[in-house]
C-alpha cells in the first residue's frame, strides 16, 4: 500500500466524504451534500461526481462504507439508513464501470473499525471494536488484525440486540436525549461545556445504560481496545465516570482492567477505513 494511490469513500445519510490517500494520508478531500430521497441514479451520480473530483489515473482501488446492510462479496447495497430508495444497489458493478478499478463495499461501522486498525487507536492492537455512538448505534469488530463481518456483513449490529424489551440503540444513541429530554445531544453537549449541571447529569444518565454496551462487548468479543466514534461519543468525557461506575459490575474485572475505551482522535478515520477494505480482501 505504500506506493499506491486509493480511493475511500464514507457515505452518509445526507452527506458523501471522498479522499485520496495517498502513503497513508488523505492527499485530497472532497465533502459534498448528496440528495437523500432522490432516485438512485441521481445519488449515484452525486457519489460519481464527489469521486471525479479526486480520482487520478493511477489510483488502483476504490473502497466505499456505507451505513447500512450490503453484499460484501457481489458489493451491493441492501439498504442504507435515510437513502429510501437505496434498494439492492450494485454499486461495486457501477463504480468499476464508471472508474475502471476494483472497488470494495462495506458497511461504515466496519470501516470506521479498520481505520483505526491501521491509522488510528488501533495501531499495534490484534482484537479492536469500533463504536459508532451517534443518531444510532452500530460497530466494526476486528478478531486477530482481521476486520470479521459476519457470514452477511451483519457482525457488529450491536444496536439492534434487545435490551430492557427494546434495543441499545433505542437507549444508547442520540435518540435517547431527544426522547427524554427532548433535546438533541449536540445541543446538550454546549451546555454542558458551558457548565450546565443539569446538561452533564443528563449525559451521566446516558452513561449507565451505555456500560450495558460495553460489557455485551466484552463478553461477546473480549476486544483489547474499543475507539468511540460518531456524534454523541464527543461528549464521552461526561457519560465516562457513570459508565465506569455500572462497568464494576462486569462479570470478569481482570479483563476489564486491561481494556482500553478511548474515543477517536482522527478526524475521516472511516473515509481512511474504506480505502483500505483491499487490504481486507486479500
Amino acid at each position: 500500500m505504500k506506493h499506491s494511490k486509493l480511493i475511500g469513500v464514507d457515505l452518509g445519510g445526507s452527506n458523501v466524504r471522498v479522499g485520496l490517500v495517498k502513503n497513508k494520508r488523505i492527499a485530497a478531500l472532497e465533502a459534498r451534500s448528496i440528495s437523500p430521497r432522490a432516485k438512485q441514479g441521481f445519488i449515484l451520480n452525486e457519489i460519481c461526481d464527489t469521486i471525479a473530483a479526486v480520482f487520478e489515473p493511477d489510483v488502483s482501488t476504490i473502497g466505499i462504507g456505507v451505513p447500512g446492510t450490503v453484499d460484501m462479496k457481489g458489493g451491493i447495497v441492501h439498504m442504507a439508513h435515510n437513502l429510501p430508495t437505496w434498494r439492492s444497489v450494485p454499486i461495486k458493478r457501477i463504480l468499476e464501470r464508471r472508474f475502471g478499478v476494483p472497488t470494495f463495499v462495506n458497511n461504515d461501522a466496519n470501516c470506521f473499525a479498520l481505520g483505526e486498525l491501521h491509522f488510528g487507536l488501533g495501531k499495534g492492537y490484534r482484537h479492536l471494536i469500533g463504536l459508532i455512538v451517534g443518531t444510532g448505534l452500530g460497530a466494526g469488530v476486528v478478531i486477530d488484525g482481521k476486520l470479521y463481518s459476519g457470514n452477511n456483513g451483519g457482525a457488529g449490529e450491536i444496536g439492534a440486540m434487545p435490551y430492557r424489551k427494546k434495543t441499545f440503540e433505542y437507549y444508547c444513541s442520540g435518540r435517547f436525549f431527544e426522547r427524554e429530554f427532548g433535546i438533541d445531544a449536540a445541543t446538550l453537549q454546549v451546555r454542558a461545556d458551558n457548565g450546565d449541571r443539569r446538561a452533564q447529569k443528563m449525559f451521566a444518565a446516558f452513561g449507565d445504560d451505555f456500560s450495558e454496551v460495553i460489557m455485551t462487548l466484552l463478553y461477546a468479543y473480549d476486544p483489547e481496545i474499543v475507539v468511540l466514534g460518531g456524534s454523541v461519543s464527543k461528549a464521552y468525557p461526561y457519560f465516562e465516570k457513570q459508565m465506569r461506575e455500572k462497568l464494576r459490575t462486569f462479570g470478569f474485572q481482570k479483563s476489564l482492567e486491561k481494556l482500553v475505551i478511548a474515543r477517536t482522535q482522527k478526524p475521516n478515520i472511516a473515509v481512511l477505513g474504506a480505502a483500505v477494505l483491499c487490504l481486507d480482501n486479500r
